[in-house]
Protein backbone atom coordinates (compact mmCIF):
# COMPACT_ATOMS: atom_id res chain seq x y z
CA UNK A 1 0.00 0.00 0.00
CA UNK A 2 1.39 3.74 -1.00
CA UNK A 3 0.46 7.25 0.03
CA UNK A 4 0.74 10.62 -1.17
CA UNK A 5 2.88 13.23 1.18
CA UNK A 6 3.69 16.41 -0.33
CA UNK A 7 3.73 15.13 -3.71
CA UNK A 8 5.99 12.72 -3.06
CA UNK A 9 4.86 8.54 -2.66
CA UNK A 10 5.54 6.84 0.60
CA UNK A 11 5.44 3.14 1.14
CA UNK A 12 3.35 1.80 4.63
CA UNK A 13 3.73 -1.60 4.54
CA UNK A 14 7.25 -1.33 6.49
CA UNK A 15 7.40 -2.28 9.97
CA UNK A 16 10.47 -1.61 11.35
CA UNK A 17 9.72 -0.08 14.42
CA UNK A 18 12.30 0.60 17.59
CA UNK A 19 15.66 -0.27 16.35
CA UNK A 20 17.63 -3.32 18.63
CA UNK A 21 19.81 -1.22 20.81
CA UNK A 22 23.46 -2.92 21.54
CA UNK A 23 23.38 -5.53 24.60
CA UNK A 24 26.83 -3.42 25.50
CA UNK A 25 29.00 -1.02 24.09
CA UNK A 26 32.18 -2.81 25.99
CA UNK A 27 32.82 -5.71 28.15
CA UNK A 28 32.65 -4.50 31.74
CA UNK A 29 35.67 -4.42 33.87
CA UNK A 30 35.36 -7.19 36.13
CA UNK A 31 35.45 -5.62 39.82
CA UNK A 32 34.54 -6.97 42.90
CA UNK A 33 30.83 -6.62 44.23
CA UNK A 34 30.40 -4.67 47.58
CA UNK A 35 26.75 -3.80 49.12
CA UNK A 36 25.43 -0.30 50.24
CA UNK A 37 22.49 -1.38 51.99
CA UNK A 38 20.46 -3.78 49.11
CA UNK A 39 21.83 -2.09 46.29
CA UNK A 40 24.95 -4.32 45.14
CA UNK A 41 27.66 -2.18 43.32
CA UNK A 42 29.99 -3.55 41.13
CA UNK A 43 31.17 -7.08 39.69
CA UNK A 44 27.71 -7.80 37.14
CA UNK A 45 25.10 -5.45 38.90
CA UNK A 46 23.49 -2.83 37.35
CA UNK A 47 25.34 0.72 36.91
CA UNK A 48 23.73 2.77 39.95
CA UNK A 49 22.86 6.37 40.16
CA UNK A 50 23.19 8.57 43.24
CA UNK A 51 22.85 11.98 44.45
CA UNK A 52 23.48 14.23 47.61
CA UNK A 53 21.52 16.02 49.30
CA UNK A 54 21.23 19.80 49.77
CA UNK A 55 19.15 20.21 53.20
CA UNK A 56 21.35 20.61 56.56
CA UNK A 57 21.30 16.59 57.45
CA UNK A 58 20.43 17.92 61.31
CA UNK A 59 17.02 18.91 60.05
CA UNK A 60 15.78 15.47 59.69
CA UNK A 61 12.35 16.47 58.02
CA UNK A 62 13.78 18.42 55.25
CA UNK A 63 15.93 15.82 54.51
CA UNK A 64 13.63 12.59 54.91
CA UNK A 65 11.70 14.95 52.31
CA UNK A 66 14.64 15.67 49.83
CA UNK A 67 15.33 11.64 49.83
CA UNK A 68 11.63 11.16 49.30
CA UNK A 69 11.87 13.35 46.15
CA UNK A 70 15.04 12.14 45.25
CA UNK A 71 14.13 8.20 45.41
CA UNK A 72 11.22 8.92 43.11
CA UNK A 73 12.97 10.41 40.70
CA UNK A 74 14.55 6.89 40.30
CA UNK A 75 17.40 7.71 42.62
CA UNK A 76 19.19 4.81 44.38
CA UNK A 77 21.56 5.96 46.82
CA UNK A 78 21.81 9.12 48.52
CA UNK A 79 24.73 11.08 50.40
CA UNK A 80 24.49 13.21 53.46
CA UNK A 81 27.28 15.86 54.21
CA UNK A 82 27.83 15.19 57.93
CA UNK A 83 29.96 18.12 58.85
CA UNK A 84 28.90 18.88 62.64
CA UNK A 85 27.97 17.06 66.25
CA UNK A 86 24.12 17.52 65.24
CA UNK A 87 24.19 15.88 61.64
CA UNK A 88 25.82 12.92 63.08
CA UNK A 89 23.20 13.07 65.73
CA UNK A 90 20.35 12.91 62.98
CA UNK A 91 21.67 9.84 60.87
CA UNK A 92 20.48 6.78 62.91
CA UNK A 93 16.85 8.10 62.01
CA UNK A 94 17.75 9.32 58.52
CA UNK A 95 19.02 6.05 57.87
CA UNK A 96 16.08 4.15 59.42
CA UNK A 97 13.94 6.12 57.58
CA UNK A 98 15.11 6.63 54.32
CA UNK A 99 13.55 4.66 51.14
CA UNK A 100 16.86 4.25 49.87
CA UNK A 101 20.40 3.54 50.75
CA UNK A 102 22.22 6.21 53.08
CA UNK A 103 26.10 7.65 52.80
CA UNK A 104 27.45 9.57 55.59
CA UNK A 105 30.33 12.06 53.82
CA UNK A 106 32.51 12.51 56.34
CA UNK A 107 34.97 15.20 56.36
CA UNK A 108 37.82 16.65 59.30
CA UNK A 109 36.51 14.48 61.97
CA UNK A 110 37.16 11.05 62.26
CA UNK A 111 34.65 10.34 65.44
CA UNK A 112 32.03 10.81 62.99
CA UNK A 113 33.13 7.88 60.82
CA UNK A 114 32.35 5.73 64.13
CA UNK A 115 28.65 7.25 65.12
CA UNK A 116 27.72 6.83 60.70
CA UNK A 117 28.59 3.33 61.31
CA UNK A 118 26.82 2.62 64.90
CA UNK A 119 23.85 4.59 63.48
CA UNK A 120 23.21 2.47 60.30
CA UNK A 121 24.46 4.12 57.74
CA UNK A 122 24.82 1.69 54.44
CA UNK A 123 28.52 3.00 53.52
CA UNK A 124 30.72 5.83 54.68
CA UNK A 125 32.80 8.14 52.55
CA UNK A 126 35.89 9.49 53.81
CA UNK A 127 38.18 12.20 52.21
CA UNK A 128 42.08 11.12 52.63
CA UNK A 129 43.41 14.17 52.07
CA UNK A 130 41.51 16.40 55.00
CA UNK A 131 40.66 13.43 57.52
CA UNK A 132 43.30 15.27 60.33
CA UNK A 133 45.21 11.95 61.82
CA UNK A 134 42.92 9.94 59.78
CA UNK A 135 45.62 7.32 58.76
CA UNK A 136 46.28 6.74 62.32
CA UNK A 137 42.78 5.70 63.38
CA UNK A 138 42.43 2.99 60.02
CA UNK A 139 42.90 0.12 61.75
CA UNK A 140 39.78 1.38 64.02
CA UNK A 141 37.82 2.01 61.13
CA UNK A 142 38.34 -0.66 59.40
CA UNK A 143 37.27 -3.26 62.53
CA UNK A 144 34.35 -0.79 63.22
CA UNK A 145 33.03 -1.04 59.50
CA UNK A 146 34.02 -5.10 59.20
CA UNK A 147 31.74 -5.59 62.21
CA UNK A 148 29.09 -3.42 61.14
CA UNK A 149 28.91 -4.89 57.42
CA UNK A 150 29.38 -1.15 56.40
CA UNK A 151 31.42 -0.22 53.12
CA UNK A 152 34.21 2.68 53.03
CA UNK A 153 34.17 4.86 49.55
CA UNK A 154 37.89 6.36 49.49
CA UNK A 155 36.33 10.01 47.65
CA UNK A 156 39.78 11.55 46.64
CA UNK A 157 38.76 14.97 45.26
CA UNK A 158 41.09 17.26 43.00
CA UNK A 159 39.76 20.24 45.68
CA UNK A 160 41.66 18.61 48.60
CA UNK A 161 44.24 16.44 47.43
CA UNK A 162 46.55 15.75 50.36
CA UNK A 163 49.61 18.15 50.25
CA UNK A 164 52.50 15.69 50.12
CA UNK A 165 51.42 14.40 46.77
CA UNK A 166 50.53 17.90 45.88
CA UNK A 167 54.31 18.66 46.42
CA UNK A 168 54.96 15.46 44.75
CA UNK A 169 53.10 15.81 41.69
CA UNK A 170 52.61 20.01 41.66
CA UNK A 171 49.03 19.78 41.22
CA UNK A 172 46.01 17.11 41.08
CA UNK A 173 47.31 15.03 38.41
CA UNK A 174 45.96 12.01 37.16
CA UNK A 175 48.64 10.00 38.81
CA UNK A 176 48.12 11.73 42.38
CA UNK A 177 44.59 11.18 42.23
CA UNK A 178 44.52 7.56 41.74
CA UNK A 179 47.95 7.15 43.81
CA UNK A 180 45.94 8.75 47.02
CA UNK A 181 43.67 6.57 46.82
CA UNK A 182 45.24 3.35 46.73
CA UNK A 183 47.33 4.28 48.95
CA UNK A 184 44.33 4.56 51.55
CA UNK A 185 43.03 1.53 50.06
CA UNK A 186 46.23 -0.30 51.04
CA UNK A 187 46.41 1.08 54.56
CA UNK A 188 42.38 -0.58 54.89
CA UNK A 189 43.89 -3.45 53.16
CA UNK A 190 46.17 -4.30 55.80
CA UNK A 191 44.04 -4.16 58.41
CA UNK A 192 42.30 -7.38 55.98
CA UNK A 193 39.22 -5.00 55.32
CA UNK A 194 38.62 -4.38 51.25
CA UNK A 195 34.73 -3.93 51.42
CA UNK A 196 35.66 -0.83 49.45
CA UNK A 197 34.69 1.87 46.16
CA UNK A 198 36.64 4.06 45.25
CA UNK A 199 36.07 7.46 43.39
CA UNK A 200 38.46 10.17 42.07
CA UNK A 201 36.86 13.48 41.17
CA UNK A 202 38.07 16.46 39.17
CA UNK A 203 36.91 19.13 37.39
CA UNK A 204 38.73 18.10 34.34
CA UNK A 205 36.69 15.71 32.51
CA UNK A 206 40.22 15.12 30.91
CA UNK A 207 41.73 14.21 33.82
CA UNK A 208 39.30 12.99 35.77
CA UNK A 209 39.01 9.66 33.07
CA UNK A 210 43.04 9.23 32.73
CA UNK A 211 42.81 9.09 36.34
CA UNK A 212 39.98 6.30 36.28
CA UNK A 213 41.62 4.60 33.38
CA UNK A 214 44.54 4.19 36.02
CA UNK A 215 42.59 3.00 38.75
CA UNK A 216 41.06 0.78 36.72
CA UNK A 217 44.17 -1.14 35.63
CA UNK A 218 45.74 -0.91 39.29
CA UNK A 219 42.87 -2.17 41.33
CA UNK A 220 39.66 -4.43 41.32
CA UNK A 221 37.50 -2.28 43.29
CA UNK A 222 34.05 -0.91 42.00
CA UNK A 223 34.75 2.85 40.67
CA UNK A 224 32.23 5.79 41.67
CA UNK A 225 32.07 7.72 38.65
CA UNK A 226 31.84 11.58 39.12
CA UNK A 227 33.29 14.87 37.65
CA UNK A 228 33.02 17.05 40.65
CA UNK A 229 32.13 20.59 40.67
CA UNK A 230 31.06 20.16 37.00
CA UNK A 231 29.14 23.70 37.32
CA UNK A 232 25.40 25.07 36.30
CA UNK A 233 22.76 22.76 34.76
CA UNK A 234 24.11 22.65 31.10
CA UNK A 235 27.81 22.88 31.39
CA UNK A 236 27.59 20.20 34.09
CA UNK A 237 25.26 18.17 31.86
CA UNK A 238 28.11 18.13 29.03
CA UNK A 239 31.12 17.68 31.23
CA UNK A 240 29.41 14.89 32.96
CA UNK A 241 28.02 13.03 29.89
CA UNK A 242 31.03 13.27 28.18
CA UNK A 243 33.43 11.93 31.23
CA UNK A 244 30.83 9.29 31.95
CA UNK A 245 30.37 7.90 28.58
CA UNK A 246 33.94 8.00 27.77
CA UNK A 247 34.83 5.65 30.69
CA UNK A 248 31.12 3.39 30.83
CA UNK A 249 31.88 2.86 26.74
CA UNK A 250 34.99 1.14 27.53
CA UNK A 251 33.05 -0.62 30.95
CA UNK A 252 34.72 1.89 33.32
CA UNK A 253 32.21 2.71 36.06
CA UNK A 254 30.01 0.84 38.76
CA UNK A 255 28.18 3.81 40.09
CA UNK A 256 27.60 7.32 39.40
CA UNK A 257 26.63 10.40 40.85
CA UNK A 258 26.47 13.98 38.33
CA UNK A 259 27.58 16.82 40.04
CA UNK A 260 25.50 19.95 39.50
CA UNK A 261 24.80 23.30 40.59
CA UNK A 262 21.28 22.25 40.50
CA UNK A 263 18.61 20.76 42.36
CA UNK A 264 19.74 17.10 43.13
CA UNK A 265 16.43 15.45 41.49
CA UNK A 266 18.19 16.91 38.39
CA UNK A 267 21.25 15.07 39.37
CA UNK A 268 19.38 12.00 39.02
CA UNK A 269 17.63 12.90 35.46
CA UNK A 270 20.29 13.26 34.01
CA UNK A 271 22.46 10.49 35.30
CA UNK A 272 19.61 8.01 34.86
CA UNK A 273 19.39 9.53 30.76
CA UNK A 274 23.17 8.55 30.68
CA UNK A 275 22.59 5.29 31.24
CA UNK A 276 19.69 4.81 28.71
CA UNK A 277 21.62 6.68 26.29
CA UNK A 278 24.62 3.57 26.47
CA UNK A 279 21.94 0.75 26.87
CA UNK A 280 23.29 0.59 30.23
CA UNK A 281 19.26 0.72 31.50
CA UNK A 282 16.22 -0.13 30.25
CA UNK A 283 15.15 2.97 27.74
CA UNK A 284 11.85 4.63 28.66
CA UNK A 285 10.20 7.64 26.63
CA UNK A 286 12.83 8.75 24.04
CA UNK A 287 11.55 11.36 21.71
CA UNK A 288 13.25 11.89 18.59
CA UNK A 289 12.50 15.17 17.03
CA UNK A 290 14.25 17.08 14.57
CA UNK A 291 16.07 20.56 15.33
CA UNK A 292 13.71 22.44 12.29
CA UNK A 293 15.19 24.28 9.60
CA UNK A 294 13.89 25.88 6.69
CA UNK A 295 12.08 22.86 5.64
CA UNK A 296 9.86 22.61 8.02
CA UNK A 297 5.96 23.80 7.75
CA UNK A 298 5.30 23.07 11.36
CA UNK A 299 6.37 24.41 14.48
CA UNK A 300 8.32 21.09 15.54
CA UNK A 301 9.79 22.99 18.91
CA UNK A 302 5.87 23.39 19.89
CA UNK A 303 5.12 20.03 18.66
CA UNK A 304 7.92 18.24 20.48
CA UNK A 305 7.29 20.41 23.94
CA UNK A 306 3.82 19.34 24.04
CA UNK A 307 4.10 15.45 23.52
CA UNK A 308 7.09 15.45 26.31
CA UNK A 309 4.86 17.28 28.58
CA UNK A 310 1.91 14.85 27.70
CA UNK A 311 3.99 11.90 28.20
CA UNK A 312 5.73 12.76 31.39
CA UNK A 313 6.45 10.22 33.56
CA UNK A 314 5.54 7.16 30.75
CA UNK A 315 7.58 3.91 31.86
CA UNK A 316 7.66 1.75 29.49
CA UNK A 317 10.32 1.79 26.57
CA UNK A 318 8.70 3.67 23.89
CA UNK A 319 10.45 6.05 21.12
CA UNK A 320 7.85 8.57 19.95
CA UNK A 321 9.29 11.03 16.49
CA UNK A 322 7.82 13.97 16.20
CA UNK A 323 9.20 14.91 12.76
CA UNK A 324 9.12 18.22 10.70
CA UNK A 325 10.02 17.83 6.69
CA UNK A 326 9.81 15.46 4.45
CA UNK A 327 13.60 14.60 4.27
CA UNK A 328 13.86 12.47 7.44
CA UNK A 329 10.95 13.13 8.33
CA UNK A 330 8.76 9.56 7.16
CA UNK A 331 11.72 7.53 7.55
CA UNK A 332 12.40 8.42 10.97
CA UNK A 333 8.82 8.23 11.92
CA UNK A 334 8.84 4.80 10.33
CA UNK A 335 11.53 3.45 12.62
CA UNK A 336 10.17 4.48 15.97
CA UNK A 337 7.62 3.24 17.68
CA UNK A 338 5.08 5.71 17.07
CA UNK A 339 5.88 8.91 15.13
CA UNK A 340 4.44 11.81 12.76
CA UNK A 341 6.18 13.06 9.74
CA UNK A 342 4.46 16.52 9.47
CA UNK A 343 3.93 19.15 7.06
CA UNK A 344 1.35 21.08 5.14
CA UNK A 345 -0.34 21.61 7.72
CA UNK A 346 -1.36 17.90 8.31
CA UNK A 347 0.45 14.71 9.97
CA UNK A 348 1.10 11.36 9.17
CA UNK A 349 1.27 9.16 11.87
CA UNK A 350 2.99 5.98 11.78
CA UNK A 351 2.51 3.06 14.37
CA UNK A 352 5.83 0.37 14.37
CA UNK A 353 6.12 1.21 10.72
CA UNK A 354 2.77 2.11 9.29
CA UNK A 355 0.67 4.81 8.49
CA UNK A 356 -1.91 4.70 10.51
CA UNK A 357 -4.27 7.86 10.00
CA UNK A 358 -3.69 11.33 8.35
CA UNK A 359 -4.66 14.27 10.67
CA UNK A 360 -4.40 18.30 11.09
CA UNK A 361 -1.89 19.71 12.93
CA UNK A 362 -4.29 20.76 15.36
CA UNK A 363 -4.97 17.36 15.93
CA UNK A 364 -1.04 15.52 15.97
CA UNK A 365 -0.16 15.85 19.65
CA UNK A 366 -3.96 14.74 20.75
CA UNK A 367 -3.23 11.22 18.64
CA UNK A 368 0.05 11.03 18.65
CA UNK A 369 -0.80 11.00 22.96
CA UNK A 370 -3.82 8.49 22.45
CA UNK A 371 -1.52 5.98 20.51
CA UNK A 372 1.25 6.50 23.06
CA UNK A 373 -1.61 5.23 25.99
CA UNK A 374 -2.32 2.31 23.65
CA UNK A 375 1.17 1.21 22.68
CA UNK A 376 1.82 1.64 26.43
CA UNK A 377 -0.81 -0.68 27.76
CA UNK A 378 -0.21 -3.37 25.14
CA UNK A 379 3.32 -3.28 25.94
CA UNK A 380 2.21 -3.39 30.13
CA UNK A 381 0.14 -6.53 29.28
CA UNK A 382 2.86 -8.66 27.50
CA UNK A 383 4.88 -7.69 30.21
CA UNK A 384 7.23 -5.09 28.70
CA UNK A 385 9.78 -4.17 31.65
CA UNK A 386 9.45 -0.71 32.83
CA UNK A 387 12.77 1.45 33.30
CA UNK A 388 14.92 -0.15 35.19
CA UNK A 389 18.44 -0.90 35.58
CA UNK A 390 19.82 -3.85 33.27
CA UNK A 391 22.60 -6.42 34.59
CA UNK A 392 25.07 -6.09 31.98
CA UNK A 393 27.50 -8.92 32.73
CA UNK A 394 31.15 -8.93 32.46
CA UNK A 395 32.85 -10.67 29.66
Amino acid sequence: MNDTFWGCTLMTAISLGMPEIPAKLADRRVSRKIHVGPVAVGGDAPVSVQSMTTTRTSDIGATLQQIAELTASGCQIVRVACPTQDDADALPVIARKSQIPVIADIHFQPKYVFQAIEAGCAAVRVNPGNIKKFDDQVKEIAQAASDHATPIRIGVNAGSLDKRLLEKYGKATPEALAESALWEASLFEEHGFRDIKISVKHNDPVVMVNAYRQLAAQCDYPLHLGVTEAGPAFQGTIKSAVAFGALLSEGIGDTIRVSLSAPPVEEVKVGIQILESLGLRQRRLEIVSCPSCGRAQVDVYKLADEVTAGLDGMEVPLRVAVMGCVVNGPGEAREADLGVASGNGKGQIFVKGEVIKTVPESKIVETLIDEAMKIAEQMEKDGVPSGEPVVTTAG
